[in-house]
């Protein structure tokens, strides 16, 4: 299983004071140094973290495969079809929410998406649908002409934090039905939203039919906590002289 590093966070902390560190772009070469397999980053309509700067420079610079996650808007999509990263994912978006809050409406959105995606698709660049593990939804991600689907594991997650182990077991069962379905239409199979350092362990029985997942939030929080003795030796160090 690929794990992909999302580096929204990092932009998030930046933005936080409008300055220019911390760098997502030096995130992204960090993780890649570290066995990333993909870089994965968010660029909102609201441009509340990632910037369009920050994705040129990724895309310019990494060498590891670059997951843009969008909404299907033409704003974005101008920027995409231009920069084109390797991949798209296309993702509901609303200006109030903290984070994404569940799948893509695919099956509502037939039409427009499948209208939508034909420029990715003719100029190479993969097309993916984050959904939530329905049927209906990897049925319609698959007629539109998607090459993926990146199931939203933001169930599975809560569950595990409540420890409601029944219930888990019910939706790890029901993650791995919609991989397999999807599998069977030929779409690739991903995952995330909400995966952590703690989850992890227990998702990884879905690992022959998942082929990677995207995780930010626990790497950035955790890069905070046990990377920050280092900063402050470094600073101390700089102050001493």
């Amino acid at each position: 299983m690929r794990l992909g590093v999302n580096i929204d966070h990092v932009a998030t902390l930046r933005q936080a004071r409008r300055t220019f560190e911390p760098d997502p772009v030096f995130a992204a070469l960090l993780a890649q140094r570290a066995g990333a397999d993909q870089i994965t980053l968010h660029l909102r309509e609201d441009r509340r973290h990632v910037q369009e700067r920050d994705l040129r420079l990724i895309k310019e610079l990494v060498i590891v495969p670059v997951n843009l996650e969008m909404a299907p808007v033409e704003d974005v999509k101008r920027i995409a079809l231009d920069v084109k990263p390797d991949r798209v994912t296309l993702v509901p978006e609303r200006r109030e929410e903290i984070t994404t809050e569940g799948g893509l409406d695919v099956a509502g959105m037939r039409e427009y998406l499948e209208e939508f995606i034909k420029d990715f698709k003719s100029e190479g660049i993969e097309v993916s649908m984050f959904i939530e593990s329905d049927p209906d939804q990897i049925k319609a991600s698959h007629e539109i002409g998607a090459d993926a689907i990146e199931l939203h594991t933001g169930r599975y997650a809560n569950l595990w934090n409540e420890h409601k182990f029944i219930e888990l077991k019910a939706e790890i069962e029901r993650l791995r039905r919609s991989a397999m379905e999807a599998k069977s239409l030929g779409l690739r199979v991903y995952a995330g939203h909400g995966l952590t350092c703690q989850n992890i362990k227990d998702f990884m029985v879905l690992k022959d039919l998942i082929e990677e997942v995207n995780i930010g939030h626990s790497i950035v929080a955790n890069a905070v906590i046990f990377g920050f003795e280092i900063a402050v030796r470094e600073m101390k160090k700089l102050m001493e002289g």
